[in-house]
This record gives C-alpha cells, sequence and structure tokens, in this order.
C-alpha cells in the first residue's frame, strides 16, 4: 500500500505534464492561425487577391477533407510530421478564417475571443474534474456536427436566416459539449497507452488538434451571435 501511495504524486505529475503540453500546443495553433488572418487583414491588396480567387472557395473544401484525413490517419504519423501537419492546418485555418473576422470589427472580434476563452476554460476544467463519465456523448457530438456541416452547406443555396441562426445556436451548444468531452478523453489519454517520448509528443498533438477544433468552433459561433459587422 505504501509502494502505491508512493507512486500516485508521480502518476499525477505525468498527467499535468501532459494536459500542459496539449495546452501549449493548441495555443501554438491558434497563435499561428491569428497571426495569418491578421497579416493578410493588413495587407488589402494581398487579402484583395485572396477573396478574388477561386481558392477563396477550395481552400475552405479542402481544409474540411484534411481534417476528416487527420482524424482518420494521425494515429499512424510519427510526431514530427504530426506536429508538422498540425501546424499546416493552422496556418491554412487562418487563411479560410479571413473573410469571415473581415465582416466584423477589431473590438468585436476580440471581446468574443475573450468570451470564448472563458467559455472554453470553465467547460474544459469541468470534463477535466468531474466523475460522470462522458464517452457515450461522443457519437451524438459527432452526429450533431456532421448535421451542421451539412446544414451549412445547404444554406450556402437557400441562404435562410432561420437556418442560419439554428446553425449558429447548436454549434456553439455541440463545441461547448465537444470541449467537455475531449477534454475528458485527453485525460484518459494521459494515463492510457500515449506513454514513450514519440507517443506522449504524437498524443499531445492529436489533443492539441480536438481542442484547437473546438475552440475555434465556439469562437466562430459565438462571433455571428455577438460580433458588430461593420
Amino acid at each position: 500500500m505504501s509502494q502505491l501511495t508512493q507512486n500516485i504524486p508521480a502518476v499525477i505529475v505525468e498527467e499535468q505534464s501532459f494536459i500542459r503540453r496539449v495546452y501549449n500546443w493548441m495555443a501554438i495553433g491558434l497563435g499561428l492561425s491569428a497571426f495569418v488572418s491578421f497579416s493578410l487583414l493588413s495587407n488589402p491588396q494581398l487579402l484583395l487577391a485572396y477573396l478574388q480567387s477561386p481558392l477563396r472557395w477550395v481552400l475552405p473544401i479542402g481544409e474540411l477533407v484534411l481534417i476528416f484525413w487527420l482524424f482518420a490517419r494521425i494515429h499512424t504519423f510519427s510526431t514530427g510530421k504530426a506536429t508538422s501537419v498540425f501546424l499546416f492546418y493552422a496556418f491554412l485555418n487562418g487563411i479560410t478564417l479571413t473573410p469571415l473576422l473581415l465582416q466584423y470589427t477589431r473590438v468585436s472580434i476580440f471581446s468574443t475571443f475573450f468570451v470564448t476563452a472563458a467559455t472554453f476554460g470553465v467547460t474544459s476544467f469541468y470534463g477535466y474534474t468531474t466523475k460522470k463519465d462522458l464517452s457515450s456523448m461522443g457519437g451524438l457530438l459527432f452526429m450533431g456536427l456532421i448535421g451542421i456541416i451539412i446544414a451549412s452547406l445547404v444554406n450556402i443555396f437557400f441562404k435562410s436566416p432561420a437556418i442560419y441562426w439554428v446553425v449558429t445556436y447548436i454549434g456553439v451548444g455541440l463545441s461547448i459539449g465537444l470541449t467537455a468531452y475531449y477534454t475528458q478523453q485527453i485525460k484518459q489519454m494521459s494515463r492510457g497507452i500515449w506513454k514513450g517520448h514519440d507517443m506522449e509528443g504524437k498524443g499531445a498533438i492529436i489533443g492539441a488538434l480536438m481542442l484547437y477544433l473546438a475552440f475555434v468552433m465556439m469562437f466562430v459561433y459565438l462571433l455571428q451571435i455577438l460580433g458588430n459587422r461593420r
């Protein structure tokens, strides 16, 4: 019993170290996306060229395909490859978010970011500390995510305000649910098979990608609710 007691602090330290790496990589991804987006916003000529080019429509579709491919394949990557692809995705996402950010004032973008950060922090804390098993939420959240993607694509043609707002509010709810669910999954990853230097590094990148996606999703939908248009 005494040996078990002595091992508990080491397990907790390892868990906290893993979680810290996940959040650090998530922050790096968010920082890269923000840098790319605001750099593009600060360069009117480059921004206009992007908005008038087919890339404005090609990149979001490619990004959607990339993220599904990533979730299917990233477990097979080395840590270096997983890191590179994650950073490439964050870079690409910074570009594709720019047309949305262009519609809103910078003050409302920053204020919505802080609201998102606070909401994300509280929800992630809940996911980390709750004793409730959230694994049953995974399938429901995934189906909801597919549903709002399909509804958003359909609404490109119908341009229905009702569909827009239904998708927006459901999107906020889904992003909150995903944040709690992913955080608990990451906590379990820290105690599971992701041991050894390379496995822990890759696990941290996978966790960072999960939380990055939940954060960006929450930010986008909250911006559509709280943001002030130019």
